[in-house]
């Protein structure tokens, strides 16, 4: 008898992942959140845009939000292990409230003084490096170590509704109420995210260790300790340069006109079936999961991923683009599902929200460096030769990897990572 007990899980292993405490209330506060940034990130472009009539202040829009995430991330990082998560959370997601304040006076006011909003604008940058380390830091802090694989795939999938619904949420409210009634709904849903996450409990946190005695030795530890650790750099390396090197989102407006010959309405299915692709994937990894094999499969989806894009980079039929950006997105939502949950397997508690940071920091690197290799590369060769390009370039950047990180393509379990 004492044999079989000793076996069983820990109580609250056994417990449903939707019946967890707190973790059904974390989803639903940073979906609010979610939700409240892709509404105000449309808008706010909206409004710059109708007041300048000039594209480049649309660039001004991202580089504002960038530029203090870069500065921040690494000293974000360093706090998120030093002082209580959940506070962080909550100080970051009330500070981008403010900015939602800040904007809804603004467009109150009739104001046409974009350095008004750009000023607003890069606060909310500042805040947004501490929410992204923070929320992937605090998530293995709530749920318990054999669902956290599980609680990666819904807590993504909570995301891609977000990032599918809000832009046509704000484009409804601007129609319908101005940039007052749609900063309104953010500032609303900010309310709600902070309300919903003050009874999430934080029930798995490690003690603290002792921090490294300077400033710059803690904001660089996660550097190094990703640097010894190739299963980790492996992945976090593999998604940077995937991206960087196969992402097409920059080219869907010219292959929409000009490929493809669609109007806006295309360009937005286009975008969508990303989107669409990386939720279905997203809600089916929730519920099954990937049990065997994880290294090889973030591997298959990675060169999948740059398949369906070599297919889009060919395609002249609308219908046969659309599918190849759907498989993309669930291809990419495996890779990521993989790479995130190996991550905060393979790093110990008080090492997560540098190691995060880092991560964050590889992420917005090759989101926007991806994007300008694309615009550069068709304003030099023409879109098609630079998706061609790209995807091959994702196609050996994934045989490459295979051989520099045995360790990663051998990882059977997940929780072989932390082994």
């Amino acid at each position: 008898m004492s044999s079989a007990h000793a076996a069983d899980p820990p109580a609250e292993e056994r417990v449903a992942l939707h019946r967890q405490p707190g973790f059904v209330s974390f989803l639903v506060s940073r979906l609010a959140a979610v939700f409240a940034m892709q509404i105000q990130a449309v808008v706010v472009a909206w409004q710059v845009y109708a007041i300048t009539r000039d594209p480049m202040s649309l660039a001004y829009v991202g580089l504002a939000q960038f530029l203090p995430m870069v500065v921040l991330l690494l000293p974000a990082g360093d706090l998120v292990d030093r002082f209580p998560r959940k506070r962080i959370l909550q100080l970051s997601w009330g500070v981008q409230g403010v900015c939602s304040a800040l904007l809804l006076a603004l467009s109150l006011a009739a104001s046409e003084r974009v350095g008004a909003f750009y000023a607003v604008l890069a606060l909310f940058g500042c805040a947004r490096a501490f929410t992204g380390p923070t929320l992937q830091s605090l998530l293995p802090n709530i749920v318990p170590r054999s669902q956290l694989a599980q609680a990666i795939a819904l807590n993504s999938s909570i995301m891609k509704i977000a990032v599918i619904g809000g832009p046509l949420l704000g484009g409804i409210l601007y129609a319908l109420g101005g940039g007052g009634l749609a900063y309104a709904v953010c500032l609303g849903c900010f309310a709600v995210a902070l309300v919903l996450l003050v009874p999430v409990p934080i029930r798995f946190a490690e003690a603290s260790q002792a921090l490294e005695a300077t400033a710059w030795r803690r904001f660089t530890a996660g550097i190094g300790y990703i640097r010894r650790q190739p299963i980790i750099l492996g992945a976090i390396s593999l998604d940077l340069f995937a991206v960087l090197l196969g992402g097409v989102i920059a080219l869907l407006p010219i292959y929409a006109q000009e490929v493809l010959h669609v109007g806006p309405e295309g360009l937005g299915a286009l975008r969508s079936a990303i989107a669409v692709g990386a939720l279905l994937m997203g809600l089916y990894l929730g519920l099954r999961g990937i049990k065997r094999h994880a290294g090889m499969v973030m591997f298959v989806a990675v060169a999948v991923f740059g398949i369906a894009n070599l297919v889009f980079a060919f395609s002249t039929l609308f219908w046969l683009s659309l599918l190849a950006m759907l498989v993309a997105g669930a291809a990419d939502m495996i890779s990521v599902y993989v790479r995130m949950t190996v991550i905060q397997l393979a790093t110990p508690d008080a090492m997560r929200g540098r190691v995060n940071a880092v991560n964050m920091l590889f992420i917005g690197s090759s989101n926007e460096l991806g994007e300008f290799r694309a615009g550069s590369m068709a304003a030099w060769l023409g879109a098609v030769p630079a998706a061609v390009i790209g995807g091959l370039g994702t196609l050996a950047v994934v045989g490459a990897w295979m051989r520099l990180f045995p360790t990663l393509r051998r990882v059977d379990r997940f929780d072989d990572a932390s082994r």
